[in-house]
């Protein structure tokens, strides 16, 4: 047990040193990001049919979540047989 909470805080901060990384190596990507959310907004404002209509739309990413967690199952499953 104790293998495999050292191998989760490893991992754990490995993963968020990573995360916080990655717009320091990608400076625009962040831009470019801002600005198709940007776009995309005033599109979806400017096309507006019916003024009173809700602003905001609320997306569920179900499948975006699905294929996540079960790679993540996967992820995990493979480093707990290479542990032992």
């Amino acid at each position: 047990m104790t293998n495999f909470l050292l191998i989760s805080l490893i991992g754990s901060i490995v993963l968020t040193v990573a995360l916080n990384l990655l717009p320091a190596l990608f400076p625009n990507t962040a831009a470019k990001a801002e600005r198709k959310i940007l776009e995309s907004v005033q599109k979806t404002h400017d096309n507006r049919a019916d003024p009173n209509t809700p602003k905001v739309r609320i997306l569920f990413p179900w499948k975006a979540m699905l294929l996540i967690s079960i790679g993540l199952t996967v992820a995990v499953n493979i480093v707990g047989f290479m542990a032992r």
